[in-house]
């Protein structure tokens, strides 16, 4: 992308947007979109992530074009490792920039995923002979190319993805394998530099239902902000199943384990999909109900800045390729029509609008005003703060010790001569 098609794509974005607010305020809360109601009750966007592969799909671009139910793309494949430099020297930007495009055109806002994951990543790195400083050289080139790229036009980036297992150790990546636990900084100090203006985050899944892997991420945080290094956000994946999806309670305590240490937090690639298909009445009523816990816990806690679908319609979905015999977890049938779940959302988030003091619009945050629609009473679920409080409490209750960055890489190697390895390598990349 030149530079000059970068600004005007950023200059309609933010012309479109400064439109929306106008309109937004005139419009009906029943004739809002999801995007709407959720930035008219307090919060950033309500995004979805979409794909170009779809795009010749005119009834899916129809949905995902319109800005009143969506203000936030992020791409969801295009973005990965191996999709954006599949090759030491080979950069393939087109599928994000082609996402970002219709962005902008839309006025919606830009969210990437991801930088450093242990999947879906290229041959070179995956089966590469590292020592610690080649490692980390080609981690720093290849966050410093792809973020230069996009310099400006994220509103945040998934840094560092999927780092731990479900019982809080830590996954047995390359990253980890090579370099320890000293992937994470150095990935956060390499993001912050290439672009100072994103906010920086760590995206996980089960963070929600795992009491030590929610212990463990909370003890990466501190481990970078130990070093004086941005991170700014938690993203919870929350792809959850229907009647296993915490209760809003236990998602309002999880979400609080990383605002007490200063981040702000976002459901980040929502899905609930079904035990078993097709669903029955009791496992539709069920997706409305757990859709609904999500919403409601996301209002809860002022420091929750959004929510984003991974996919909108079944017909897209990750889920039956993944996890054959479960299923149907979007919003919108694969024949894009809105589902129960769907109506449920938006139903609550009219009745929270409608029901807030006049003009009190984006300050609002916790909506205590509105009782939640009659729904089943969630049984089977995790009570996370009794589960995982003590574990926490020496983490959560003191604010991190500061330490220098060559005691958090085990005085090793300095991030600054990992970063001018790194530059070096860079020649070659850009």
């Amino acid at each position: 992308m030149t530079p000059v098609i970068r600004n005007l794509v950023m200059l309609s974005g933010l012309l479109v947007s400064a439109g929306r607010g106008v309109a937004a305020q005139a419009t009906p809360p029943s004739e809002m979109g999801l995007h709407q109601l959720f930035v008219a009750a307090g919060k950033l966007y309500f995004g979805t992530a979409i794909e170009t592969n779809n795009f010749n799909d005119s009834a899916y671009l129809t949905i995902a074009n319109n800005r009143n139910e969506f203000g936030m793309y992020v791409p969801e494949n295009s973005q990965k490792w191996e999709e954006i430099q599949p090759t030491p020297q080979t950069f393939d930007f087109s599928g994000p920039d082609a996402v970002l495009a219709l962005a902008r055109r839309n006025g919606q806002q830009f969210r990437c995923h991801t930088l450093t994951w242990h999947s879906q990543l290229p041959t070179f790195v995956a089966n590469g002979t590292w020592t610690r400083d080649t490692l980390a050289a080609v981690i720093v080139a290849h966050i410093t190319n792809v973020m230069t790229h996009y310099r400006g036009l994220c509103y945040a980036w998934d840094v560092v993805n999927e780092a731990l297992n479900d019982n809080g150790t830590f996954r047995n990546s390359v990253f980890f394998r090579t370099m320890g636990t000293d992937f994470i900084p150095l990935s956060f100090a390499a993001a912050a530099r290439a672009d100072p203006s994103a906010r920086l985050y760590y995206n996980d899944f089960n963070l929600e239902t795992a009491p030590r892997k929610a212990a463990a991420a909370v003890r990466i945080v501190q481990l970078v902000q130990a070093a004086n290094i941005p991170i700014h956000g938690l993203g919870f994946q929350a792809h959850f199943r229907v009647g296993l999806t915490p209760n809003v309670t236990s998602l309002i305590a999880t979400q609080n384990l990383f605002t007490s240490l200063g981040l702000e937090v976002a459901f980040s690639e929502l899905d609930v999909a079904h035990l078993s298909l097709p669903p029955n009445a009791s496992s539709i009523a069920g997706q409305s109900r757990d859709y609904l816990s999500v919403i409601q816990a996301c209002l809860a806690v002022p420091k929750c800045v959004g929510i984003t679908l991974w996919q909108f319609t079944d017909k897209y979905s990750w889920i039956p390729s993944t996890f054959p015999g479960l299923g149907d977890a979007c919003l919108y049938t694969a024949n894009f029509t809105k589902k129960p779940a769907y109506d449920a959302v938006k139903n609550y988030l009219v009745s929270v609008v409608s029901n807030m003091t006049t003009g009190a619009g984006r300050n609002v945050s916790i909506v205590t005003t509105v009782a939640p629609p009659a729904m089943p009473t969630p049984t089977g679920m995790m009570t996370l703060p009794a589960d995982i409080a003590g574990e926490l409490a020496p983490f959560v209750t003191s604010p991190p010790v500061r330490t220098s960055m060559a005691s958090v890489m085990g005085g090793n190697v300095g991030l600054g001569a990992w970063m001018g390895v790194a530059v070096v390598m860079g020649a070659f990349l850009l």
